[in-house]
């Protein structure tokens, strides 16, 4: 869902050259479900192989992550764990949204409605266990790491620049913002434009990152406080937050009544919108489970096992990919003799 901050939270435009060599957390399935929504037929269907399989998340995965590669990136691809009691109800409305969103494609399928198709087909997005377990076999034939969070992969991601491990997080959320991440890093794409919501129009975007530290000194509000903020405006363990409070009405009742949290969840009317304490959200999000069994390792590309997963199995275009993976190696090539050349 992500947390609706983009009105408080001040981002800096950066270039891809700037995040050269260094290391990034990415939030997985933010970036897969992106790939689910944006990567589509003219009429909103999913890219399937000749079998019937989706194939929109390992389009976007391959194509974004090598280009990400070959400009210096260390990629370090972080995967949801298993989610927290208190996700069981936002986890059943977007279920009961997606069916909903099927019935209205159909509909909208009768009526020849390319317009309606579309729309409707990108709020559908599945990414299931077998997908996930896909996405994991190209990131590690590419040579990249991946980390199985506990629970939460916006908390393990945060975590591991917190660690010291990582520069940033990269997601489109700001969820890992709750959660510590020092550094948040979104819009990073090599394209420079993003498909617009349920439109075939795109939009020109630029990477940006966010500092955690800075924003929290703006804001003149704490860690907690930024949790308190987020719980008033909606996250993913009470969606749609208080009704009425935006994230600018929230920041002021934050700041107006400090760390009493009890006595500001009381005038804000809590426990009229939800049938649990703020207490069980807020220790939650303070408590997230994350693990240091972890390796952040980048090894060399499994061409072999690439071209099963993608050709032999996903009837992708040998040329395509054959032609990513010699960019990557002449890139690698070029790095080398570039730096063997300062020692001529």
């Amino acid at each position: 869902m992500g947390i609706a901050f983009k009105d408080i939270i001040v981002a800096k435009e950066i270039a891809i050259e700037d995040l050269k060599g260094k290391v990034l957390a990415v939030d997985s399935y933010n970036v897969l479900y992106q790939f689910l929504t944006t990567i589509r037929a003219r009429d909103g269907t999913v890219l399937m192989d000749s079998k019937g399989d989706v194939t929109s998340h390992l389009v976007g995965l391959f194509n974004r992550t090598t280009k990400l590669m070959s400009e210096g990136l260390k990629l370090a691809f972080v995967f949801d764990g298993k989610p927290p009691k208190l996700k069981e109800k936002e986890r059943e409305r977007r279920k009961e949204l997606k069916i909903e969103a099927g019935k209205l494609y159909e509909e909208a399928k009768k009526k020849e409605d390319i317009e309606g198709m579309k729309k409707y087909a990108a709020r559908t997005s599945r990414l299931d266990k077998d997908m996930v377990e896909e996405a994991k076999q190209v990131i590690e034939a590419l040579g990249l790491p991946v980390v199985q969070a506990l629970s939460e992969g916006e908390a393990q991601a945060a975590h591991i620049v917190k660690e010291g491990k990582a520069f940033a997080v990269v997601s489109q959320d700001f969820d890992s913002l709750i959660h510590g991440a020092p550094k948040l890093v979104r819009n990073l794409s090599i394209a420079g434009k993003r498909k617009k919501a349920n439109q075939l129009a795109y939009e020109t975007v630029k990477p940006e990152i966010i500092d955690l530290s800075e924003n929290l000194n703006n804001l003149s509000i704490d860690q907690e406080q930024l949790i308190a903020v987020a719980l008033l405006v909606g996250t993913d363990y009470n969606p749609g937050g208080v009704k009425g409070i935006g994230p600018k009405n929230a920041l002021k009742l934050v700041r107006n009544y400090g760390k009493d949290f009890d006595k500001m969840f009381l005038e804000a009317k809590w426990k009229e919108h939800f049938d649990f304490p703020w207490t069980e959200a807020y220790y939650l999000i303070n408590n997230m489970p994350v693990s240091n069994d972890f390796k952040l390792e980048w090894k060399g590309i499994d061409k072999e096992r690439l071209m099963k997963i993608l050709i032999d199995k996903h009837d992708f275009s040998e040329e395509r990919v054959n032609s990513a993976l010699e960019k990557l190696e002449k890139e690698k090539e070029s790095k080398q003799q570039t730096g063997l050349g300062k020692w001529v």
